[in-house]
């Protein structure tokens, strides 16, 4: 980038971009006090940068010709990889790892001195560097390398961290050495005892193979760090890296449409109508054929980064190229939105001859919701058997075809009795922790045991366990924190936690986890219901059973005027665009509001949808912004009015579950 206004643009604005606007500015002239003047950033930060610069333009100018060992010394220990000096120097990769074996310049691990030189330390935690002496200490045993997660964002969190720790755990019980390589020291696994050895390295192909072949392991987990290690997986493999559980080519025919098509057609599973654009004009094209509404996917992206649901071109116009962005290189997948189905989520494990399913959880609003963001509930509420043993069949069918050594997730949509397969996913999903809580079982440790070599029969799990009490996810959100942003809930994961609610009936389930997520549910007050034209009818009969519950109703004209058409009492107040007051954020801001309830009119919401929303959030008023999560509170509402609120652990739910379970065996 050279256009000097673009990067005043982007050193002015403090994002996790802003370091490359820095090094741009410095290929462009600009002095360190040119650029502190625009980040306010220390000069001392800003000549260290300089330094890394200065030293990518010194490559540069002298190529691989008359690259001299100074001068790669100082790149490599400046935190130049490989492939990055060889795109510098215009070569290839295997150039510049043969040039630094000749002069001798190889990884070592240093100790992480954690006494502070007061005494001797053992803690087994290292940091790569280059010099002439390692200080890992080696040993004979039989060594498992798992690869984390990398650094904590929206869509790839906690969840995965904690099933590599179990892995963790799991192996080490079995007799492994378990090495667990990670960049992020705000996370369980890079606890220093939670693995044998924890090495501290960016997960890039580089890093991983050299320890990797230095520790001379027997074999590397990428199952359980979410996309990252998943990312690195066949490029791993063609490294001569052993691979455990499912096997990279397993992971890439899940993800390649064509492949995945295939095997449906051989399965004889049905999937929405469908195709793959690798250019926006392709994808405009490709829209018009296969109908609106579509949902845009790009390729190998975890937490819905860049996906959206499109209803026309003109919306598709406006976030293709952010769709192509969100995975460069990779092709955008087109689907037929299915507007109004069931979802289900189901985590399936295998050891490549038993499959049994860990959970199927319910989404409470309809498809098109992330499933990091949507309310979930196991067991299934609305699903009849039948359709329950159509979708075990189908992931016992897929498990056995991906040849899934390890964990499994399958995403569903149900729409009119019909089972439509959604993705798969062979691979630790975030559910894992979640279910494994629910059924009592360590789902993410079985797995490690059944992809170092294990059988489920040995195991002791070999029976899908259905809980006879009712759980439900709920998801919690950073908006309060980003106001201005869109409050929606969309394909693109938004949630940074989740909470559990646990009764013996949906509705308290629903309330308890309410509770947790805040703001809970209200007994009485007052109903703002607005909502979008294809949710009218729906909405009156949620506004018929508030007005049961003895709430009081209001809306703005058009929703007013039809629910007064239904018969419904419901008095009509200000949209913010009528400039009349008081208008509804008047009464939220007022504390007159209890309930929001407000359906987006379209795939970018109306400025008065946002306004009320980020109000309802400062004012911490309940807030939903689906149809199903509306009948969902209605069921809490009711059971808090006519039940008494009770308090019992999981471990209880857990020892009542088999209590049942053995009298039924006894029985029989």
């Amino acid at each position: 980038m050279t256009d000097l206004d673009e990067i005043r643009k982007g050193l002015v604005r403090p994002t996790a971009e802003r370091v490359f606007y820095i090094r741009y500015a410095m290929k462009a002239g600009m002095t360190d006090d040119e650029i502190h003047e625009f980040t306010a950033i220390d000069k001392w930060f800003l000549r260290q940068i300089r330094g890394i610069v200065d030293l990518e333009a010194e490559m540069a100018q002298k190529g691989l010709l008359n690259m001299d060992e100074d001068l790669l010394r100082r790149a490599k220990e400046s935190g130049f990889t490989d492939l990055q000096i060889s795109e510098i120097c215009g070569t290839k990769i295997r150039n510049i790892k043969q040039l630094r074996r000749e002069f001798g310049i190889n990884t070592v691990y240093r100790l992480v001195d954690t006494c502070a030189a007061e005494f001797e330390a053992f803690t087994p935690y290292y940091y790569s560097t280059y010099g002439a002496e390692t200080e890992t200490r080696p040993s004979s045993k039989k060594k498992i390398m798992i690869i984390g997660g990398g650094p904590n964002r929206i869509g790839q969190g906690i969840e995965f961290d904690y099933c590599c720790v179990h892995a963790s755990f799991a192996l080490r019980e079995a007799g492994y050495e378990t090495l667990m390589i990670n960049s992020n020291p705000e996370t369980v696994s890079t606890d220093y005892d939670t693995s044998d050895r924890l090495f501290f390295e960016p997960l890039t192909l580089e890093d991983v193979l050299e320890v990797y072949n230095q520790e001379k392991c027997d074999g590397a987990i990428v199952q359980f760090g979410g996309q990252t290690p998943l990312n690195l997986a066949s490029e791993l493999k063609a490294n001569g890296v052993n691979i455990i559980g499912t096997s990279p080519e397993s992971i890439d025919a899940a993800e390649d449409r064509e492949i995945f098509k295939k095997i449906l057609e051989k399965l004889g599973l049905k999937q929405p109508i469908n195709a793959t654009a690798t250019t926006p004009e392709q994808a405009y094209e490709l829209a018009g054929q296969i109908g609106f509404p579509i949902l845009l996917r790009p390729s190998f992206v975890l937490g819905g980064r860049g996906m959206f649901i499109v209803y026309e071109m003109d919306d598709m116009k406006r976030v293709i190229r952010e769709a192509f962005d969100a995975a460069p290189g990779k092709p955008v997948l087109l689907d037929k939105f299915l507007e109004d189905a069931i979802e289900l989520d189901v985590d399936a494990i295998s050891d490549g001859e038993t499959t049994v399913i860990g959970g199927m959880l319910e989404h409470i609003e309809y498809a098109g919701v992330h499933s990091g963001d949507a309310a979930m509930v196991i067991p299934p509420h609305t699903l009849n058997d039948k359709i329950k043993e159509e979708v075990r069949q189908a992931t016992y069918a897929l498990a056995k075809e991906l040849k899934v050594v390890g964990l499994m997730n399958v995403q569903y949509a149900i729409k009119k009795g019909e089972l439509y397969l959604i993705e798969v996913n062979p691979r630790a999903s975030r559910t894992i922790p979640f279910i494994s809580k629910v059924i009592g079982v360590p789902l993410a440790k079985l797995a490690a045991r059944v992809m170092a070599g294990e059988k489920l029969k040995d195991l002791g799990f070999t029976k899908e366990i259905v809980p006879d009490y009712i759980a439900v996810k709920e998801s919690v959100f950073p908006f309060v924190r980003f106001l201005g942003s869109q409050i929606m809930l969309t394909p693109e994961m938004r949630s940074t936690g989740e909470v559990m609610g646990l009764a013996d009936d949906l509705g308290m389930a629903f309330a308890k986890s309410q509770m947790a997520a805040q703001p809970g549910l209200p007994g009485s007050g007052n109903v703002f219901i607005s909502v979008k034209d294809h949710d009218k009818e729906a909405a009156a009969e949620i506004a018929r059973r508030f007005h049961e519950l003895g709430f009081k109703l209001f809306s703005t004209s058009g929703t007013a005027q039809f629910l007064r058409g239904k018969g419904i009492p419901v008095t009509k107040t200000y949209k913010l665009s009528e400039g009349a007051r008081p208008n509804v954020v008047d009464m939220i801001k007022n504390g007159e509001m209890q309930i929001i309830i407000n359906t987006p009119s379209g795939m970018n919401p109306r400025l008065d949808e946002n306004r009320i929303r980020q109000e309802a959030l400062l004012g911490r008023v309940c807030m939903i912004t689906t149809i199903m999560g509306a009948y969902a509170a209605i069921k809490g509402i009711e059971a808090l009015k006519s039940s008494q609120l009770t308090v019992k652990s999981l471990q209880e739910y857990k020892l009542q579950m088999d209590a049942k379970r053995m009298k039924t065996e006894a029985k029989g």
